[in-house]
């Protein structure tokens, strides 16, 4: 038999075993995204009742995305963008939402805010959680500080860790190798015991990396490679006191040391490194009342970065390092079947740690929101939030959000909202151009669009535009100062549609921005696309590829110093996965490859091109 005879016998068996499982996926019940519970938005409320750009990424989805990280999974949604994502892996992330800048989204954990008052941005490192560590995310677009505080400007980022187990106990895990020396494993252990659950997991990963600073054009010299090694440490508790309250403890660490180079592209010493580490401890309780919630979030947090480096052959080290605790306790009320109460109060403090000063800062805040839903085709939330800050004083951000269900399959929604980021403590006591006068940075936000939902979400299209006028935008020249303004604009097309064993699902994005001296974005392009298509192709086997288009985009030059265009660049995966006995045990492979990226010449971030990542996931009861 010929190559091509045994490609046509192969396809038409894998047609043929699709085909097969076409009645058994029509009749297999799942749960309707329209009826998966938000808990982001402090009202555990359904996404057909809320008229909030919510993404959800499901446990299912992160349990196919083994060979990924999480700046990997959130960079293949609408509107967001990972700088540095596709560089090297142990280089530093930074989130960009609908053309915001990293500091303007906001990363929860378990629904507590996510600070770094170490940094200058103060935002949450993406590279210290592991998704083997996640349960499932959820995206909320749009100012969200009514709900949340500073730095919810343009979107809320709420990853779920993992939490309990069936009863008795379970160990799980995943084990991995790929490109570039890269090992991977991940070890938990689960389960449930008459009111006390627990879900505790280890992860650890290593990997020889590649250059992070690309070699000059015409150099023939050999860069050293930048690999890191990381540990992470996940436990989680669930404490059933009586039927009506609950304690529910949690513990993370992390550990990584990640090899650094001394410019775009300039290699660097071997002892070059950089240091993270991360500690967070804390617990959320619950009270349940006849027709009410009480709820209070704890969390303390520290974070340390320590910089070893050296520049033109003089070593020198810088440790960053910062504490946050937080508290927000609120309540949640019925007052009666259509309409909820929310209202709550938190305060966090803020501390920043260096050789000569101890500076600290403190927010307290009081929040409260109105939801109407199910009102016929009305459903509305309304909301305000008072803030007041040790040293800028007071400011206030409101939020409306009305939806209607024209009919069931078609849903019109809005937003119209403001929000506010604070000044970091980097920024108003650091060593470098620090002012006290510093003003929050405000925003005020315009959100419209459109969703279609066809034969119970068989087919479903979501088209949403937004705009947002930043003021008082903190930027440096010789020092932090209060600029004019920023504006962005843009919009998503979102459709996605499920067929037999079949599922594919896209999006379109377009973003610009005036950032006041600039009038376009840097490292955001203006033009984004993606699909991804997947199959269960049998009971045991999983296919699918997924494609992703990055437009052209302005970056600085780190040679010249001036900004230059950038070529656009494509993105393509494939991922296959295999179940063996009772599908206890999967067998995964996860290949990347970027294509036609040529900037790394340009502004100096090396890219790994093709790289993949093979191994086994286990779940042993």
């Amino acid at each position: 038999m010929n190559k091509k005879s045994m490609l046509t016998v192969a396809g038409l068996g894998l047609a043929q075993l699709m085909i097969s499982q076409l009645a058994n996926a029509q009749k297999q019940d799942s749960l309707q995204l329209k009826d998966v519970v938000i808990s982001a938005t402090k009202n555990d409320q359904k996404q057909s009742q809320t008229g909030k750009v919510v993404t959800i990424i499901s446990r299912e989805v992160l349990e196919r995305s083994n060979g990924k990280s999480l700046p990997d999974l959130l960079s293949e949604q609408a509107g967001i963008i990972i700088s540095g994502g596709n560089s090297s892996q142990g280089k530093d992330k930074s989130i960009f939402i609908r053309g915001a800048l990293g500091g303007y989204a906001l990363v929860l954990i378990d629904g507590i805010v996510q600070n770094d008052p170490a940094s200058v941005s103060g935002t949450f490192d993406l590279r210290l959680f592991s998704i083997d560590q996640i349960d499932h995310i959820e995206i909320l677009k749009g100012g969200q500080s009514t709900i949340y505080g500073s730095d919810a400007v343009a979107g809320v980022i709420n990853i779920i860790t993992k939490k309990g187990g069936p009863k008795g106990n379970t160990i799980y895990g995943v084990a991995s190798g790929g490109s570039f020396e890269t090992y991977k494993g991940t070890i938990g252990l689960n389960g449930e015991v008459e009111g006390f659950s627990y879900n505790i997991n280890y992860t650890h990963l290593k990997t020889d990396g590649i250059s992070e600073a690309a070699t000059p054009v015409g150099s023939s010299a050999i860069f050293d490679k930048d690999g890191f090694k990381t540990d992470g440490l996940n436990a989680n508790f669930g404490i059933k006191l009586d039927k009506n309250f609950s304690v529910n403890p949690f513990l993370r660490y992390f550990y990584g040391n990640y090899k650094i180079d001394e410019g775009a592209f300039t290699d660097g010493l071997p002892t070059n490194n950089s240091i993270l580490k991360q500690f967070s401890a804390g617990f959320n309780a619950e009270y349940k009342l006849n027709t009410g919630k009480i709820t209070l979030n704890y969390s303390h947090e520290s974070n340390s970065n320590d910089v070893n480096s050296s520049y033109q052959g003089y070593p020198s080290q810088f440790l960053n390092f910062g504490k946050i605790n937080v508290i927000d306790l609120f309540y949640n009320q019925k007052l009666g079947s259509k309409l909820d109460l929310l209202v709550g109060i938190d305060n966090r403090k803020m501390k920043l740690v260096t050789d000569t000063k101890n500076p600290t800062t403190n927010i307290f805040a009081a929040y409260g929101s109105l939801f109407l839903h199910d009102l016929s085709v009305f459903n509305l939330e309304v909301g305000g939030r008072y803030n007041k800050h040790d040293q800028y004083g007071e400011n206030y951000t409101y939020s409306v959000t009305p939806s209607i269900n024209i009919i069931k399959e078609i849903k019109l929604f809005g937003t119209v909202s403001t929000a506010f980021k604070i000044p970091t403590l980097n920024m108003l006591f650091g060593q470098y151009g620090a002012n006290l006068g510093l003003k929050p940075e405000k925003s005020q936000n315009y959100e419209a669009g459109v969703n279609f939902n066809i034969d119970d979400e068989l087919f479903t299209l979501r088209l949403a535009g937004f705009k947002r006028d930043l003021t008082d935008a903190i930027v440096y020249t010789t020092g932090y100062i209060n600029q004019a303004s920023q504006k962005y604009k843009g919009f998503e097309v979102e459709p996605a549609i499920k067929f037999s064993v079949f599922n594919v699902n896209g999006y379109y994005a377009y973003v610009e921005g005036n950032t006041g001296t600039l009038n376009y974005l840097i490292r955001r392009p203006k033009h984004t696309f993606g699909i991804n298509a997947g199959a269960q192709a049998t009971d045991n086997l999983y296919v699918s590829a997924n494609f992703h288009y990055f437009g052209k985009r302005f970056d600085t030059n780190f040679s010249s110093y001036s900004d230059e265009v950038l070529p656009s660049y494509n993105l393509l995966n494939a991922y296959v996965e295999y179940a063996l006995a009772k599908k206890r045990v999967k067998l995964f492979f996860d290949a990347k490859n970027i294509l036609n990226k040529k900037y790394s010449e340009i502004i100096g971030y090396n890219t790994p091109g093709f790289n993949f990542n093979t191994g086994v996931t286990f779940n042993i009861h």
